[in-house]
């Protein structure tokens, strides 16, 4: 079976440290599916403003070398799993499953364009297929989340120094805090000295944390 890219995610993350770990833990963040030019038809997407919420099939950007198991990072990076009990990117096949919503549906030059929130994915990111997600059959209300629930309730304070905050657009600094709070670092990490940072809307962004409190140090504008 050949499968190739039906679009691409464009968002405000070029890199993969600073995403959410699983879709819908940043609502704030927009990002825009745009369509290959074999897909960009409006009868590829006819209808699919009547849904709530889509289903992304997606490829990780990773080197081809699966594991039989692997070393979840919400479980400290030192207990083993098998690679299908997790969400690990580590796969035979490195597809990704992700549930966004759909905020909106614009017909321009460059195709169908649609703008989801939600997603757990880099700019850049291809795009395999979309099917819409219905509730009646895709909503499993008393399910079993096993170790993946532990810590999924997490989060960190956020301290931002008003004149760090300042340097960044009003419109980018929702998702940012969700970003911040959900804390990128690996679980293993515990370093109160260490600066991490990540790339977010042309910023880069310095933070630290120690105990549960994470404070920004410096945010640079990459333009």
């Amino acid at each position: 079976m050949i499968v190739e890219p039906i679009a691409h995610i464009e968002n405000d993350f070029p890199g993969k440290f600073g995403l959410p770990r699983q879709s819908g833990l940043n609502p704030a963040l927009l990002s825009r599916i745009v369509p290959e030019k074999r897909c960009a038809g409006e009868e590829f997407t006819r209808g699919i403003e009547e849904f709530s919420h889509l289903w992304l099939i997606w490829g990780f950007d990773v080197p081809a070398r699966a594991k039989a198991s692997v070393r979840p990072p919400r479980l400290g990076g030192n207990v083993k799993r098998g690679v299908f009990a997790t969400r690990s990117p580590f796969r035979p096949n490195p597809l990704g499953l992700t549930v966004v919503k759909l905020e909106g549906v614009e017909r321009s030059a460059r195709g169908t364009v649609l703008t989801v929130s939600g997603a757990d994915m880099k700019s850049g990111t291809p795009i395999y297929d979309i099917k819409p997600y219905l509730p009646y059959a895709d909503s499993v209300p008393d399910a079993c989340g096993g170790f993946g629930e532990a810590h999924a309730g997490d989060t960190l304070e956020v301290e931002f120094p008003p004149d760090i905050k300042q340097r960044v657009p009003e419109d980018k600094l929702e998702a940012l805090m969700y970003a911040l709070a959900q804390d990128p670092r690996p679980a293993y990490h515990a370093d109160p000295e260490r600066i991490y940072g990540f790339y977010y809307a042309d910023m880069d962004v310095r933070f630290r944390v120690s105990q549960n409190v994470l404070t920004v140090v410096q945010i640079v504008n990459r333009k």
